[in-house]
């Protein structure tokens, strides 16, 4: 496979070219826009008990109950305090159970950037990277590499890795 069929493949994890970036720490991602449902406040959750350490509870939004995750720690990254920047992002993934929300605290929203599929860059393969086919690629905007992360691959699993701990 070319690095061009690479950059078509990794541009085609996402549904469109328009991504949500945020930050967490020094670090920039982004995810499709088109899985965001809505962007809040971090507010505090309800903890389940025996759940995964990135679990931090979850909320109830109009009725519907949605796990919310800190991606700081699903991704083993230093903690940080939430200050009133840091902000939830709840997305609605297709899994294989159906339609599921959920929601990742993050350190703060940047904005929405177009990024061209032909300037999506393949993850580059590292000796002992773990498991990152969660990764739909790199792009450069500006002066900072943005990370695209494939939610419904990251998330949709850990979704249903709750599901199968609590049953």
């Amino acid at each position: 496979m070319t690095e061009t069929d690479n950059s078509r493949a990794a541009a085609s994890k996402l549904a469109s070219n328009q991504v949500l970036s945020f930050r967490l720490g020094e670090e920039i991602y982004g995810v499709d826009i088109l899985a965001v449902k809505e962007i809040r406040g971090w507010a505090p959750v309800t903890r389940i008990p025996q759940s995964s350490d990135h679990v931090l509870g979850v909320l109830n939004l109009r009725g519907a109950i949605v796990p919310i995750m800190d991606l700081r720690r699903l991704f083993s990254l230093a903690s940080a305090e939430f200050t009133p920047v840091t902000v939830v992002i709840v997305m609605s993934l297709a899994t294989p159970t159906g339609q599921r929300e959920c929601g990742i605290v993050v350190d703060a929203v940047s904005d929405v950037v177009d990024i061209p599929a032909d300037s999506i860059r393949p993850t580059p393969a590292l000796a002992g990277q773990a498991n990152a086919d969660f990764i739909a690629g790199l792009a450069q905007v500006e002066d900072r590499m943005l990370i695209l992360l494939d939610a419904a691959e990251l998330l949709g699993r850990e979704l249903l890795s709750e599901k199968a701990e609590a049953a």
